[in-house]
């Protein structure tokens, strides 16, 4: 009942969302409390419709000592509200100015040239495994271009989540670190099981961009662009904030920034500290705003200019972590999982690692990564122990299913893709899963072709 109660949740929010009966954030928010309750009502489960608010909060603020428990989300709505500061910073002071004025340069108003610079960049930022950084990165440098190219937006954001699907995988990005935990397999076995794919993956992303850019050149057409057209980007982006701009301080700024992606990137390797995404924005946010805006007036304005926007993606990721913890809280996440493996045909033993492959792509976008890679990869291991796999078998077969995982509505940043782009999620969720059945075939035929996993 629990399971059935869980994909009613999971459905129920993205009904609204496909039919825009809903924000996300109210979606993401009343429909679990409403299900949760209704379940606490009517089942004879261990919670109550008070617990509720429990699970609620937990999903904020995280709970270990529940009964399942939960990691909350605020970390990473603190993080994106210091990240978003300090990027608008950046934008409004002139940081990525000459970045813009480079890319214009070389695509020579060429929208195909654009597409595949954005599949190249949103590749190489993606490395670095954090979502949030990479579409902070890709889309202050590239938004400007789209804009003055009059390209669509929704092509900037479809791009960005393909490349960051792929370089999700590398061990430092989440998933892999889960896999390795849950199984206890050998991490460096399983990157070059998986790094085949992850080539070819992104090959298609570029092949992606390719076909979107040459619709995009048909229908706009290549621009020619002059110095004076250049400037004007520039002159349009500081239209309303001229006096807020500090072109003097571009080298400053940029060392600030790099210091940053570096620890963000390699904590906790060689002499690098290992430090909190969220304090590290957030110093760099004070150190950036005290150095370039001495007058308190001008600190105000940079707040006032993109508080709204951090609030509002915080927002949408606090909701996600309501959604998150009811559905983890009350067991309906690991009554999925179980019910996702017991479902499961016996015919099928033979073949479990196609199964468990095939069986990752609902099961990351309906669970979190923690409730599928500690709640439900178990209980496929398991299965295919018994069946003469290994769990190394399990672990790369498991990989397949991030090819959609970024789609989830539980993924946080993905709120903060979509407000910068300003495009529906609907419509982005529908627009780029036809590009990630690609991505997912390419995985699954190279697991089978250079993992080593039997068929």
């Amino acid at each position: 009942m629990l399971a059935i109660f869980g994909l009613i949740i999971v459905v129920g929010f993205m009904t609204l969302i496909m039919t825009k009966k809903a924000t996300p954030f109210t979606a993401l928010a009343l429909v679990p409390l409403l299900v949760g309750i209704i379940t606490g009502l009517i089942s004879r489960t261990e919670y109550s419709a008070s617990d509720i608010a429990k699970f609620a909060l937990a999903g904020l603020t995280g709970n270990s000592s529940l009964d399942h428990p939960v990691s909350g989300i605020a970390g990473t709505a603190i993080m994106l509200l210091f990240a978003i500061l300090y990027f608008g910073l950046m934008l409004t002071a002139g940081l990525f100015d000459p970045v813009v004025a480079f890319i214009l340069r070389i695509v020579k108003g060429d929208p195909l040239k654009v597409m595949v610079g954005t599949a190249v960049l949103a590749l190489a930022v993606s490395v670095d495994g954090d979502g949030s950084t990479t579409t902070l990165v890709v889309c202050s440098a590239l938004i400007p271009v789209y804009k003055q190219l009059k390209m669509k937006m929704m092509d900037l954001a479809v791009i960005i989540i393909l490349g960051n699907s792929i370089m999700n995988l590398l061990p430092w990005g989440g998933p892999t670190a889960r896999i390795i935990s849950a199984l206890g397999v050998d991490e460096g076995v399983l990157l070059r099981k998986i790094v085949p794919g992850m080539l070819i993956a992104s090959v298609w992303v570029i092949a992606v961009a390719f076909i979107r850019g040459r619709a995009e050149r048909k229908r706009l057409g290549v621009v020619t662009q002059t110095e004076a057209d250049i400037a004007e980007v520039r002159a349009q982006q500081h239209a309303t904030d001229a006096e807020l701009s500090r072109p003097k301080m571009i080298w400053f700024n940029l060392a600030l920034t790099v210091v940053m992606l570096v620890i963000l990137i390699f904590g906790d390797i060689w002499i690098i500290p290992k430090v909190n995404a969220a304090v590290i924005f957030a110093v760099g946010l004070a150190i950036a705003m005290t150095i370039n805006y001495r007058s308190l007036k001008n600190q105000r304005e940079i707040i006032e200019k993109y508080g709204s926007s951090a609030l509002h993606v915080v927002i949408m990721v606090l909701g996600a972590g309501i959604f998150m913890g009811i559905l983890i809280g009350t067991g309906m996440s690991d009554a999925m999982g179980r019910a996702l493996a017991d479902w499961m045909p016996d015919f099928l033993g033979s073949h479990w690692a196609i199964v468990t492959a095939v069986v990752s792509a609902p099961g990351t976008f309906l669970l979190s990564n923690d409730a599928f890679y500690y709640g439900v990869l178990p209980v496929l291991n398991e299965v295919g122990l018994k069946n003469g796999f290994e769990a190394m078998d399990m672990a790369v077969a498991s990989t397949v299913g991030q090819a959609f995982h970024l789609l989830s509505p539980l993924v946080g940043f993905i709120y903060l893709l979509l407000h910068l782009t300003g495009v529906d999620m609907g419509a982005w969720q529908r627009k780029t899963a036809k590009w990630a059945l690609g991505t997912f075939a390419i995985f699954l035929l190279s697991i089978l072709t250079f993992g080593g996993v039997p068929a």
